[in-house]
């Protein structure tokens, strides 16, 4: 387990909730119906309230944010994981509702064109983040690629993570340069995030199948 960081807790939770403020202050340019989620191609294709998007988005966010902490912290190998991850871990879910919030006021106010675009753009530059660290993850039970066969044995572990590390690497400069060259979006979206999940999970079953059949002989 690892002590969480209350005042780092604290000023995030802040950051999470500070669209609150914005959308009050931008409560009279909103509608009372707002477009809520966009398409691959940027047009709106679900809609809230003006209360639900100003309050409920936010507070949910804080919410999911504060059990992410939470988690992670009461994790009995919570002290594998690199300080570096862990911080990036109190910041994931701020960035991400500062991102959702912009996005949508954005769209309404014509500061922002094509919202999808930019989700795709910091999904991108998450993934390559993400990549570099998962290699330098060890053993725990709450960020990494969890399986039974990684959870089991160290080498399969680390093994695994080489492997995911680099494909997320690879898939998150595809998604980036995908949205700006804008090939097949969904398509080449969909197959990238398949094969950067499953890929991994594969071998991992493959390496401990292959270390049992090993064992046997």
């Amino acid at each position: 387990m690892k002590k969480i960081n209350l005042k780092l807790l604290a000023v995030t939770s802040f950051l999470t909730l500070l669209p609150i403020l914005v959308g009050l202050l931008l409560w009279k340019q909103l509608p009372v119906v707002i477009p809520s989620h966009f398409g691959f191609d940027g047009t709106a294709d679900g809609f809230s309230s003006k209360a639900e998007v100003v309050f409920m988005i936010p507070a949910i966010m804080t919410l999911l944010h504060v059990f992410l902490i939470f988690v992670t912290s009461k994790d009995p190998k919570a002290k594998n994981v690199a300080p570096k991850m862990s911080t990036f871990i109190y910041w994931m879910i701020p960035l991400i509702s500062g991102l959702v919030q912009l996005s949508i006021y954005g769209a309404i106010l014509g500061w922002v064109h094509n919202p999808t675009r930019m989700g795709f753009i910091f999904l991108g530059i998450l993934f390559m983040i993400l990549g570099n660290y998962l290699p330098k993850i060890k053993q725990n039970y709450t960020v990494g690629i969890k399986l039974p066969w990684t959870l089991n044995d160290e080498d399969n572990w680390n093994k695994t993570h080489r492997l995911a590390g680099k494909l997320w690497v690879l898939g998150g400069f595809i998604i980036l340069v995908n949205e700006w060259l804008r090939w097949a979006v969904p398509f080449v979206f969909i197959g990238t995030i398949l094969v950067m999940v499953f890929l991994p999970m594969v071998y991992s079953y493959w390496l401990s199948h292959v270390k049992e059949k090993n064992d046997k002989i």
